[in-house]
């Protein structure tokens, strides 16, 4: 067998397979891939032995390196980090200037995986440095992509495990003390530039310039003195803009369980208006206030030309405020979804910059299900639908909360659920008492209560912000 390509990986799912099917497409056929695995909980294991690759265990990369090397068949070894990828005719370009050379160990230069002007730059001034100073000592690292002779490899005996840092390096000095070492010329190796993106242009750059410096002087740096780790992963948590309407306390609660749970596994973003935005602040991070809607009502009934005109007086100053807030923070955030409790500002910026929108209220199910309803009521039906479709615009899923559960119309959409309640609530224990409990979110209506004191039993109302006896009834004031 020609070649044995060796990489070792740690947590590499995200990464491995994009290289091994840049290996699977070359020209050149005659190698086997062998992969050291350090352990990984991910599905790294899987993923090789899907593709064919024999797997040994690895450790850190000198290990790895070198475990893979004691079973390889190959007479050339080509040692590669799990996050690059070969360019086409990388395998045939490489393995043809390496023996018409008579080479004994080479490097190749890199291509970033990046579409940014300034990594393209770094990179080939990284690539012309090295060419520099080829001739004054062989210089190299492990994602340049090492390619060795397996007879040399063995004579130096590998990797040497004791160093942590630099360990790619010295096996480059080591083996071009013994042959000749080149920067090859024509294939191009692409690079991943995770460790840039992780650590910064000025942390990533001090680090190598100072192990560069320190590897020309003969002096070797271990990782901790570098601050230096292995096992990068980009795999970062999605990120979620979640925005919730402060008109009442129902949507902020919902959303406040909801959030519970969102921050154990996501990054996210939280913009609230009026008392959702003081209920929220209060118990998470990363809260914004927003302008927002309120409804007027008088005598329990939604007053619409009295909203309307409301709405209107503020909706310049809300419309330009909250979306230049939106906008930019969205923008710096970079969001993989939007979540609207019934919040329109959000709603609206998800489709400026066509981010996938989620809705989560229990105003949907007037929308999103066939429900029945008295006739008379038709105009009522039609004018809710309006205003429901135009707070929330084309969202990408439905998430509804319901006390019924009517035949959902798009189920691909739409998933229903019982109310969500808070933990508090769910330990509570439950007991049965001589009385009706009556949830009130309107202290206008008057009327209510006077019906109420002419029935024989006891109701215990929340709603009022009072704590008050009057005959049968018995105000409680809200504990959150």
């Amino acid at each position: 067998m020609k070649l044995s390509i060796i990489i070792p990986t740690y947590n590499e799912e995200e990464y491995l397979p994009r290289l091994l099917e840049s290996i699977k497409n070359q020209d050149f056929k005659d190698y086997e891939i062998i992969v050291a695995d350090a352990n990984s909980t991910d599905k790294t294991r899987e993923i090789a032995e899907m593709y064919g690759c024999k797997v040994v265990d690895g450790g850190l990369p000198a290990e790895g390196r070198n475990n893979g090397a004691k079973i390889a068949r190959g007479e050339l070894l080509l040692f590669l980090d799990a996050d690059v990828v070969l360019t086409e005719g990388y395998l045939r370009e490489a393995i043809k200037e390496f023996e018409s050379e008579n080479l004994g160990i080479a490097i190749t230069q890199m291509i970033p995986l990046s579409t940014r002007k300034m990594d393209k730059i770094l990179h080939e001034f990284a690539n012309r440095f090295m060419i520099l100073t080829e001739a004054i000592k062989p210089h190299g690292a492990g994602c340049c992509g090492i390619l060795t002779r397996k007879k040399l490899h063995e004579k130096v005996g590998g990797f040497d495990e004791s160093l942590d840092f630099g360990e790619d390096t010295d096996y480059i000095e080591r083996i071009g003390r013994i042959s000749e070492f080149k920067v090859l010329r024509k294939p191009r190796l692409l690079v991943s530039i995770r460790r840039l993106e992780k650590e910064g242009l000025k942390s990533l750059a001090f680090k190598y310039t100072k192990s560069t410096l320190c590897d020309f002087l003969g002096k070797k740096l271990s990782a901790s003195e570098l601050n230096y780790t292995f096992g990068h992963s980009t795999k970062k948590p999605k990120r979620i803009l979640y925005s919730v309407c402060g008109e009442g306390m129902g949507h902020a609660i919902r959303s406040g369980v909801i959030l519970e749970e969102l921050i154990k596994d996501y990054e996210v973003l939280i913009f609230a208006s009026d008392r959702a935005y003081k209920y929220l602040k209060e118990r998470f991070e990363n809260v914004y206030e927003i302008y927002g809607f309120n409804t007027v009502y008088e005598n329990n009934e939604v007053k619409d030309l009295k909203t309307f005109l409301k709405a209107m007086k503020t909706f310049p100053r809300d419309l330009k405020e909250n979306l230049s807030l939106l906008y930019k923070m969205a923008r710096d955030f970079k969001p993989d979804v939007v979540i609207s409790d019934f919040e329109f500002y959000a709603s609206l910026i998800s489709n400026i910059l066509r981010i996938p929108l989620i809705s989560v209220d229990n105003m949907h199910v007037i929308t999103q299900c066939d429900i029945e309803y008295p006739k008379k009521y038709r105009k009522d039906k039609l004018k809710a639908e309006a205003v429901i479709r135009s707070f929330i615009i084309r969202p990408k899923r439905y998430i509804i909360t319901s006390y019924f559960f009517p035949r959902i119309k798009n189920p691909e959409k739409v998933a229903m659920f019982p109310p969500i309640l808070r933990k508090k609530i769910m330990n509570l224990k439950p007991y049965y008492g001589d009385h009706i409990f009556v949830y009130q979110t309107s202290k206008s209506n008057i009327r209510l209560l006077k019906t109420l004191k002419k029935i024989k039993r006891k109701f215990i109302i929340y709603g009022f912000d009072k704590e008050k006896t009057e005959n049968n009834l018995y105000f409680r004031k809200f504990n959150e």
